[in-house]
């Protein structure tokens, strides 16, 4: 059941009732990260945002009933170049493949990419496909436009190229609201006399010999072209949301899934994005395959800037995930990934965020008062799980998180609750790890320091706990609910 669960959808410009297609087998796609260089603190805004979708999916229907794809972009033209250049011969002579190339071009940041959103506490998700795996893929689907009268071949200033033609698709621009007899070529649109449209973007581009490719073969008006050459930037998503969502899985689909072949439940991905990548997306994808919808629901992530500036290199404020989590360039120290979380779900996903060190310290302090725990088998909490399915509001979550917080801080009874709400954002206190020997001792101490209460040795009880205190070891007093005794737990600070 869908459980009230209700998202806005970029695509009919609504919040909308969200009803799978099949609600034993829901579908999310979001688009990944390109992988030549480490991933900046606005890439990782769109992998919480839908981390907290797919956590708040899983819940809803089942951890086993959700399909989340996020790819990995590793066809660009500086990582073909870099390959070339640090493997050229390898691959001229036959004994290394193009993609392994570019597997050692590219292995060092996407394992760095995956270390620091896994410190971000996101899920892996269930597919993670690369582009450079989606090559074949890609190409049947460029030779279905080519067939359907969608596409066409030209010849351009770099050579042959395949290209979309965006007037053979009568609501083109469906996404973004722009109407292609409005894109006038100039500025934002390249004149290209090779073109038949300003707005016609590549599918396939032509290699020059000094640059790395894959062969491909190409039919259009009855000739065969073979193109050595690379994917243009869209079609590898509409490839592998295809492949990942639609062919692997369309045997275990319900007869509705099935009825609507080569659709999805949920697409996402930043602002950015939805002109012109998204729209080609949709574009290429309805198309080849004759429907009308590629996925239900469109969600975009707001934008972010930087100590309210737009981050950019030149503007100096241009930080990685992995620069806040483990260098002292931003405010001068390192953050917890656990605080750069939370300041992200302080702001709703739609809204722009002003990433700050005031805002981070203040994420900060609000996760030093929340108590660390065991949910066991505890469902989150239904004002958490009624905020989230509010188009995912965060901030009305993280308000109700805390409630539970302060509730779980005052009766340890109710901290099951609170920790299992706060997986559900996945900002749950993590216990530290403490080993045997300092245990006992710091129970020893608490332990005395219960006695020296008893004996009214107030003195000598309070230096026990600011000792305590300052080697890192938070003691919370409470009371026996049977007896009506002082009872103390002790954690250490995070």
């Amino acid at each position: 059941m869908a459980g009230g669960l209700k998202l806005y959808n970029t695509l009919t410009r609504e919040k909308v009732d969200f009803e799978p297609i099949d609600p034993d087998n829901v579908r999310l796609y979001v688009c990944g990260p390109t992988v030549y260089d480490f991933a900046h603190i606005g890439n990782a805004r769109p992998v919480i945002v839908f981390d907290v979708l797919y956590r708040l999916l899983r819940h809803t229907y089942g951890a086993d009933k959700v399909t989340y794809v996020r790819n990995i972009t590793d066809v660009d033209d500086k990582i073909n170049a870099r390959a070339l250049r640090d493997f050229g011969s390898q691959i001229a002579d036959g004994s290394m493949s193009l993609n392994d190339a570019i597997r050692a071009v590219t292995g060092k940041t996407e394992s760095q990419f995956h270390e620091d959103v896994a410190s971000l506490g996101c899920l892996k998700p269930t597919v993670e496909p690369r582009a450079t795996d989606n090559i074949p893929q890609m190409i049947t689907i460029i030779q279905r436009l080519l067939d359907l009268g969608h596409a066409y071949v030209a010849s351009g200033s770099e050579g042959h190229e395949v290209l979309f033609s965006t007037a053979s698709m009568a609501d083109y621009g469906m996404l973004s609201k722009r109407k292609l007899e409005d894109q006038q070529a100039g500025a934002r649109v390249a004149v290209e006399s090779h073109k038949m449209n300003p707005a016609d973007f590549v599918l396939w581009k032509q290699s020059a010999d000094t640059e790395p490719g894959w062969p491909a073969h190409f039919t259009f008006e009855g000739k065969t072209h073979a193109i050595f050459g690379r994917p243009g930037w869209h079609i590898e998503c509409s490839a592998m949301s295809d492949r990942y969502l639609w062919e692997e899985i369309k045997d275990r689909l319900s007869p509705a899934a099935k009825s609507k072949p080569h659709q999805f439940d949920i697409h996402g991905g930043g602002l950015d994005l939805i002109f012109p990548h998204h729209e080609n997306e949709i574009a290429q994808s309805c198309c080849a395959f004759d429907r009308d919808l590629m996925a239900t629901v469109w969600m975009h992530n707001g934008f972010l800037q930087v100590e309210g500036r737009k981050m950019s290199k030149s503007e100096g404020n241009f930080v990685t995930i992995n620069e806040l989590l483990a260098t002292e360039t931003f405010g001068g120290r390192t953050w917890p990934g656990e605080v750069l979380r939370l300041a992200m779900l302080m702001t709703h996903y739609r809204e722009p965020i002003d990433f700050s060190v005031k805002r981070l310290e203040e994420a900060e302090r609000l996760l030093a008062k929340w108590p660390a725990g065991d949910a066991g088998e505890t469902a989150p909490d239904a004002a958490v799980v009624e905020a989230l399915s509010d188009d995912l509001n965060t901030v009305a979550a993280v308000q109700a998180v805390h409630a539970l917080a302060q509730a779980a801080n005052a009766d340890p009874s109710k901290l099951p609750l609170f920790v299992a709400s706060a997986a559900l954002l996945g900002v749950a206190p993590k216990k530290a790890e403490v080993s045997d020997d300092l245990s006992a001792a710091v129970q020893a101490l608490v332990d005395m320091r219960l006695e020296m209460l008893k004996a009214r040795n107030f003195a000598e009880a309070d230096k026990i706990r600011d000792d305590l205190a300052a080697k890192g070891i938070q003691l919370k007093d409470g009371k026996d609910k049977e007896t009506g005794e002082r009872v103390t737990t002790w954690e250490v600070k995070r």
